[in-house]
């Protein structure tokens, strides 16, 4: 005996990849955002309770550095390392950003804000030596300090 079996329809479709628009994955980015310190110690290290004002160009735009991954950017704290090399005159970020020269530079007690390609946030408090994980930041200021800034 032989039984009807109805099959559901199907659509096969070939997608060569040379004909996509923009087919190349875009690059594995790690952005950063610095808080400046404007605590009276500031320079002794972060404390929780120290109020923190994001980096801004001198348009009052947020500034967002970013850095590909690569053999010397693999980890958040490499991210870290090289947002702290822009935060102090050492050269640019990846697209070419430089760290505005109406802010001071990158110091003990800031607290740099790093989101990888997994799309993971992690805060770092700027160390003596290095970089300690600290929550992230509630008590946020807008950048006017005098010992932060300087405007022309």
């Amino acid at each position: 005996m032989t039984t009807a079996v109805t099959r559901p329809y199907t659509v096969t479709a070939r997608i060569d990849a040379t004909d996509a628009v923009d087919s190349a994955p875009a690059p594995d980015v790690y952005t950063a955002t610095v808080y400046m310190n404007t605590h009276d110690d500031n320079f002794d290290g972060y404390e929780p309770h120290h109020p923190l004002a994001a980096a801004i160009r001198r348009d009052d735009s947020p500034l967002r550095l970013l850095f590909r991954a690569s053999d010397r950017i693999r980890s958040h704290e490499d991210a870290a390392d090289a947002a702290f090399e822009v935060g102090n005159h050492q050269g640019p970020d990846d697209n070419g950003q430089t760290w505005p020269d109406n802010i001071r530079s990158v110091s003990v007690g800031d607290v740099i804000k790093i989101t990888g390609p997994d799309a993971r946030t992690v805060h770092l408090s700027v160390d003596s030596y290095g970089f300690s994980p600290v929550p992230e930041p509630t008590t946020l200021v807008a950048l006017t300090d005098p010992r932060v800034t300087h405007r022309d």
